[in-house]
């Protein structure tokens, strides 16, 4: 059957039911097609669809119909044109870079971003003689100055994961066009329910699907957003080099986006109660979370997003043996560092997330020894908070 446009449809309904193509079968859900390859009429056929001039399904690491069902998914989820999904979200920046970079370019970068996003720019990127500089994510006037003859991308997190900095999409957008710059936006943290960065001018979106677009923890994954002109690109590395998404994790995160929107709803709730909480505590010197009145650009967000999201970060005034100590007196919050789970998640982000940063680099995306990271997950926000206080409470017993 053809597909239907559902791009006069809410995101809700975008979610639940865009992109889906049935089969003469006449399904309700969508098929999972666990095929490596697929079989031709003639080898006329099969020679048309290698070469392009017949469209279909030539091998699934390039052409699934599951994975394709997936990606018309999330592509009208983030209103772009075409989505490539890739084995992870580190897949997808690593494709995107490796599609739309070569060497002799450079990459200005936000200082907060992940710190694999970081260790891949700095380490390996490098080495095929691709420059990186990361700046403060929110001053626009050194994204003015720092862009160089040679700086072809521009990319952000936003918001920062932990720190929830937020910068001005559309201000960053028009300056990265004025001079002949990619804007990347990853946008794991709000996800398309909350933030649709390409509205706002970005060239590309890219995404950790392992985080909210499952939500329960289940699979790995990652895709990259954009127009049909550069996602073809990334589609054609992806075809070659093979960062390929399975089938059945792309069925998993497509039942995921059928509820996102009143997931992320649920988790961005329970985080702002337990910020506000966190805000007027003693021990906590700092709370990281768009959605509090304090935060430098909540207005910002507040006008940029539809939401805040689930993830919040706090800085107790002592150091690494004090955050470990409040994360050891958690019992119901479980000390992974994946987010995005309907289980609450905490841990220290200088010694897992960011802990391959050298000190000079956590220092300056703000990655202090005393900050905890929690992932708001759907638990009851009574019992949240009530574990989270037994974390305070352990402070208080290593006096």
């Amino acid at each position: 059957m053809t597909e239907k446009d559902f791009s006069q449809y809410g995101i809700g309904t975008r979610g639940v039911r865009a992109g889906q193509r049935r089969t003469q079968e006449g399904e309700q859900s969508e098929p999972i097609f666990t095929t490596s390859s697929f079989v031709f009429d003639s080898a006329e056929q099969a020679a048309a669809r290698f070469s392009g001039e017949e469209a279909g399904n030539i091998y699934s690491r390039f052409t699934n119909p599951t994975v394709n069902t997936f990606e018309r998914r999330l592509a009208a989820l983030e209103g772009g044109e075409r989505c490539v999904a890739t084995a992870s979200g580190m897949a997808a920046i690593t494709a995107a870079c490796h599609a739309l970079l070569k060497s002799g370019d450079h990459i200005l970068s936000s200082n907060g971003i992940f710190g694999s996003t970081t260790v891949l720019f700095n380490k390996y990127l490098s080495r095929f003689g691709i420059e990186h500089r990361s700046i403060p994510l929110c001053d626009l006037d050194r994204w003015k100055s720092s862009i160089q003859p040679n700086t072809r991308m521009l990319f952000i997190e936003t918001p920062s994961n932990p720190l929830a900095e937020v910068v001005d999409i559309k201000a960053l957008a028009e300056i990265a066009h004025r001079k002949g710059c990619l804007l990347v936006v990853d946008n794991t943290v709000c996800t398309a329910a909350l933030q649709r960065p390409l509205e706002l001018g970005a060239d590309l979106v890219v995404v950790s699907a392992t985080k909210y677009l499952d939500g329960q923890g289940r699979c790995v994954g990652g895709a990259v957003v954009g127009s049909g002109e550069l996602i073809e690109e990334v589609y054609s590395y992806l075809r070659t080099a093979g960062p390929s998404m399975s089938p059945f994790n792309a069925w998993v995160f497509m039942k995921g986006l059928e509820t996102l929107r009143v997931r992320m709803q649920a988790h961005s709730a329970s985080a702002l109660m337990l910020a506000q909480w966190m805000e007027n505590h003693a021990a906590v010197k700092k709370v990281f979370y768009t959605g509090l009145k304090s935060h430098p650009q909540h207005t910002l967000a507040t006008h940029q997003q539809d939401g805040f999201s689930g993830l919040l970060a706090f800085e107790l005034k002592g150091g690494r043996d004090e955050a470990w100590r409040f994360i050891n007196g958690t019992t119901l919050v479980s000390i992974t560092a994946n987010l995005g789970d309907a289980k609450t998640t905490i841990t220290h982000p200088a010694t897992t997330t960011h802990g391959r940063l050298s000190d000079e680099e956590r220092e300056a995306a703000g990655i202090h020894q005393g900050l905890v990271r929690v992932a708001v997950g759907l638990e009851d926000v009574e019992d949240l908070q009530a574990d989270l206080q037994r974390g305070f409470d352990a402070l208080k017993q290593g006096q």
